[in-house]
């Protein structure tokens, strides 16, 4: 399955693998280089503290390499009053009587602490191509769901603030 993404998706990963690559990833290995010089590997946190760090950088360069190789590329095509990518909107959660504001985002800007939701997600594929005044059954599994009623909708865009998940 392909990830949908943006064209900014693509633009920030591809920043981010640059400076990983060109930046990070040989002073990485300068550091692995220097904590080797230090003596006994096997008693060397330096060293193994060292080894991690580029791993896990390694690791992250061959994540973005393969998001930006795998991506679908959307793009946004936005319809007055029906919720779509980047929309802000304030639903209604009926059980709990509580409102709430949410932002519908890409799985690589989601952030559930913040308010961006996926629109992979339970409520965001429940949400998007509604319209403000519906009531939408969000079904989080085969014997769990529950109503949200859409109380507005404010048109967003993808304008390069929202970060991409970083691990």
């Amino acid at each position: 399955m392909y990830d949908e993404l943006t064209e900014v998706d693509i633009k920030k990963m591809q920043e981010e693998l640059d400076y990983r690559f060109k930046v990070l990833r040989p002073e990485m290995i300068e550091d692995v280089k220097v904590a080797r010089a230090f003596g006994d590997l096997s008693e060397n946190f330096e060293y193994k503290a060292a080894k991690r760090e580029k791993n896990r950088n390694d690791s992250r360069i061959r994540y973005l390499e393969n998001m930006i190789k795998t991506a679908k590329v959307i793009t946004l095509a936005a319809k007055d009053g029906v919720i779509g990518l980047f929309d802000i909107v304030e639903l209604f959660f009926e059980d709990e009587n509580e409102t709430q504001k949410i932002q519908i985002v890409t799985t690589l800007r989601q952030n559930a602490l913040k308010g961006l939701i996926s629109k992979e997600s339970p409520v965001g594929k429940a949400v998007m191509g509604h319209k403000v005044g519906d009531r939408v059954k969000v079904e989080v599994s085969a014997d769990y769901s529950y109503y949200v009623i859409i109380r507005s909708v404010e048109k967003g865009q993808d304008d390069e603030t929202l970060p991409i998940s970083a691990y």
